[in-house]
């Protein structure tokens, strides 16, 4: 029970159970009672097969691939909380589709994030948890409270533990995850860097030089997502090239589309460090290189202290 005696509820959609799974168990509790199928024209249909009336509900689906078809299932399940009477439905969502269409950045486009935060906020959402935004300002879509984790602590963690890392470079992949890479770089005691490059066109970018000291150093290249991992594997080749003696890289959310895990095996760097938000592909999970770390316990507890309402500012840090 929480401080105002609403009963704890965890719902886990599709798109990574797994995780979902992780977070339940980190809480102790069973997982919500919910049958969710598709019919054969792909309507997607779901049934809450347990009493919610008046629980404090959390909803867990990352917006991975397929992520129209992630998202419309999360919509559906929190309309089927609301008028199943939950007495609050928060949104746990470790990725956050969409994110990279925050702004105008050309005539007559949408802003999809704003769409999505719409949508969440009609389907029943009164509350929102979510990790590694690709831009912290879509928390100011949302007119309910969003609370933005990070990885971070959990990446730097294994990376302080990891025997042989020493004379350390921090790089950010481009000038606008410079201040994610400065909070790595000072939590790890590393030297800072940036790899300076122009964007001719989507998921296609050209590396032009390094900013930094990574002569006869190991680096770590910072991100929040990794894609195509074009940007990633043509920075880690720029990096060989330069002087670094080893190249780590890190990312939140384990997009990995098309060409990325080919691109991975292929490239200098000597390990991926990635989490959970997104459930890795059979090949992905087959690639050495790749490591996976939880934030299962992360959510959890964010979960357990939104729920007894407990501060959850810690969790930010």
């Amino acid at each position: 029970m929480g401080v105002k005696g609403y009963q704890l509820k965890v719902f886990s959609g599709r798109s990574n159970s797994v995780l979902g799974s992780s977070i339940m168990n980190e809480l102790g509790i069973n997982p919500g009672e919910i049958e969710i199928i598709d019919f054969s024209d792909a309507e997607t249909f779901v049934r809450i097969n347990e009493n919610i009336r008046g629980a404090d509900v959390f909803a867990v689906q990352s917006l991975c691939q397929p992520g129209n078809a992630n998202l419309m299932e999360l919509l559906i399940m929190m309309d089927a909380f609301r008028r199943s009477s939950a007495q609050r439905i928060t949104a746990v969502i470790p990725y956050f589709a969409y994110a990279r269409q925050d702004r105008k950045v050309q005539p007559r486009v949408p802003i999809t994030a704003k769409l999505i935060a719409n949508l969440l906020v009609a389907a029943g959402a009164d509350r929102v948890i979510t990790m590694d935004l690709h831009a912290g300002q879509i928390q100011g879509f949302f007119d309910i409270p969003v609370d933005h984790l990070f990885a971070g602590p959990i990446i730097m963690d294994y990376f302080r533990t990891r025997d042989g890392m020493k004379d350390l470079t921090v790089i950010s992949p481009d000038a606008g995850g410079v201040e994610r890479a400065r909070a790595y770089a000072k939590r790890l005691n590393a030297e800072l860097g940036i790899i300076d490059k122009r964007r001719e066109r989507a998921n296609v970018s050209e590396v032009l030089h390094i900013i930094g000291d990574v002569k006869g150093r190991d680096v770590l290249i910072v991100d929040d997502i990794v894609d195509t991992a074009g940007t990633l594997t043509q920075g880690a080749q720029a990096l060989v090239e330069a002087g670094a003696k080893r190249v780590f890289a890190t990312c939140t959310h384990p997009v990995l589309s098309g060409p990325a895990i080919e691109r991975v095996e292929n490239s200098p760097i000597e390990e991926l460090v990635v989490s959970d938000t997104i459930p890795l592909t059979e090949q992905g999970a087959a690639c050495s290189k790749i490591k996976v770390l939880s934030v299962g316990n992360l959510l959890a507890e964010a979960i357990r202290r939104i729920h007894d309402d407990e501060s959850v500012s810690s969790l930010f840090e």
